[in-house]
């Protein structure tokens, strides 16, 4: 009997027993995060540049027009600084300064010279002091390290702000100031802020877009208010919003959605000052919805929710912002034109709304009404 035990006691120990799972791959660490109309471009902290998403016109960059799911590297460069994403086409800055492009070329977004898709990144012109880059469904702005300001691609609206309505294939300089700080595109409008905290807008103004307090086009920047106090601009399809070196949020311009935030879908002409907090940090204007940052690390989101594009778990519009969650590590976050994603302080990447094309980057086409890592 105790050696049939003992048999028996083998026999079970000697059984072929399934390992356990191997547990979920560790999220990859990311520097930076763009969202583009249906892609998504991002850094990772080592300098590699990497895409995903809808690649018709080649605006992830990969050598080919083939959508993906899932984050692939681009090229073998580590030198990757800055990148900005559009429509359909994406803009970059290396640590040497010097300035890429690909996607599509239309109309010259790209900047080199030619109206040309680019499957790739080339370089544009021979510069080397560019500084930051930022671009709008067909038009792009850039600003070098000595503070001018310059814009190429479509300018049927004036959105260029070189005083014509004319397509620019390559970059032009704006005007002779030498205090741009930052700048923002959105369809057909642009806005900047120079050094001294004044605001600028410029392009098509027929929801108020350029926050002038008229709805009248202008093809110069033209100085919005008195205020000195600007700190962030974002500009969306036709409404824009900003944060004042005080910590208030503003917009201003188109609102059906309530992108704007203020609680109603009336739009506004001129600046409009959005709740009574004054702890908001950062903000990115969509093409109908809006995401911010507070300074607690809190994420709140508003506008049009048709896709999830909010991460409130339903597709219901807000007209005022609301909170995402309980996380309070978030520490960037880019509005794409239905999709959002975001990097949180631990370097994780958050994304969602819609995933039609893969631009969420989670290897699925299927939506999201609320964040999900991508790994």
């Amino acid at each position: 009997m105790l050696l049939g035990m003992m048999t028996l006691l083998f026999l079970v120990s000697c059984e072929e027993v399934d390992p356990p799972p191997d547990p979920a791959p560790a999220p990859a660490a990311w520097a930076s995060v763009a969202a583009g109309g249906e892609h998504t471009v991002a850094i990772r902290p080592d300098r590699t540049l990497w895409a995903w998403g809808d690649n018709w016109a080649g605006q992830l960059g990969d050598g080919t027009t083939t959508v993906r799911h899932l984050p692939v590297r681009i090229g073998t460069a580590t030198n990757w600084a800055f990148v900005a994403a559009g429509e359909s086409h994406t803009v970059a800055i290396r640590t040497d300064g010097t300035l890429w492009a690909w996607g599509n070329n239309g109309v010259g977004q790209l900047g080199d010279g030619t109206t040309t898709n680019r499957l790739s990144p080339v370089q544009i012109g021979t510069a080397t002091n560019w500084a930051f880059v930022r671009a709008g469904r067909w038009h792009t702005l850039a600003i070098r390290t000595d503070g001018t300001l310059w814009v190429w691609g479509w300018n049927v609206s004036g959105q260029l702000g070189d005083g014509t309505t004319t397509n620019r294939l390559s970059p032009v300089r704006i005007g002779t100031a030498t205090n741009w700080a930052s700048v923002d595109a959105g369809w057909r409008h642009t806005v900047a802020i120079r050094t001294d905290g004044t605001l600028w807008a410029w392009g098509s103004n027929w929801a108020g877009q350029l926050g002038d307090g008229t709805t009248i086009a202008k093809n110069s920047p033209a100085r919005i208010g008195t205020a000195m106090n600007w700190e962030l601009v974002s500009a969306g399809m036709n409404y824009t919003v900003a944060i004042r070196t005080d910590r208030t949020l503003w917009a201003w311009g188109d609102n059906p959605s309530g992108q704007l935030g203020d609680g109603t879908i009336i739009n506004r002409l001129s600046p409009v000052r959005i709740g009574t907090d004054a702890n908001w940090t950062s903000v990115s204007a969509g093409e109908h919805h809006s995401v911010a940052i507070r300074t607690d690390g809190t994420l709140w989101a508003w506008g049009s929710n048709s896709t999830g594009q909010l991460g409130d778990g339903t597709t219901t519009d807000r007209l005022s912002p609301v909170r995402i969650g309980t996380a309070t590590n978030w520490a960037s976050v880019s509005a794409g034109d239905y999709h959002t994603v975001a990097i949180r302080t631990d370097g994780t990447l958050w994304a969602w709304g819609n995933n039609v094309l893969g631009q969420l980057g989670d290897g699925t086409i299927t939506g999201r009404l609320s964040p999900v890592l991508v790994r």
